[in-house]
């Protein structure tokens, strides 16, 4: 089967599976979800749809096994819009392409700034008890500046 033809089998099923998620679908476990991708197995007989849930783990647990319930729907759905042998069986997969790029992102700017030599103010505290940052020292650690009660 042509690659051609497996691509746009996955972009039919994506925007049915969506279309349906937004509008035909009344599981209250099924919200705040979006399609990202479809990948078609080469003989048409299964489809991965990965999708991202806002929420956190326990909404996007839920919202996959709601998705899974209503996969037979879903697959009813696909077979009026697909004029192929085999209605794909669907399976859902939380796509972690968000979570993981803004974990990079983290990564990057975190070794970005230790590079850049910008550490964050360590708090230290006088014998008052009240604690100052380093920019509030007025002799910025020169043990040879005048202090006040010196002068």
């Amino acid at each position: 089967m042509s690659s051609r033809r497996l691509l746009k089998a996955a972009e039919a099923i994506r925007e049915v599976v969506a279309a349906s998620i937004l509008t035909d679908i009344r599981d209250p476990r099924v919200e705040n979800v979006t399609v990202i991708n479809v990948d078609v197995a080469p003989d048409m007989r299964e489809a991965k749809v990965y999708v991202s849930v806002m929420g956190d783990e326990t909404q996007k647990q839920l919202s996959l096994r709601g998705l899974q319930n209503a996969a037979g729907f879903l697959q009813s759905k696909i077979a009026n819009r697909l004029d192929t042998r085999y209605t794909p069986r669907l399976r859902f997969e939380i796509d972690r392409g968000q979570e993981n790029a803004a974990a990079v992102g983290e990564i990057l700017a975190r070794i970005q700034r230790e590079r850049d030599g910008v550490a964050e103010p360590v708090a230290t505290s006088d014998e008052s008890g009240v604690e100052a940052t380093p920019s509030d020292d007025p002799t910025n650690g020169d043990a040879s500046a005048p202090t006040p009660e010196g002068s």
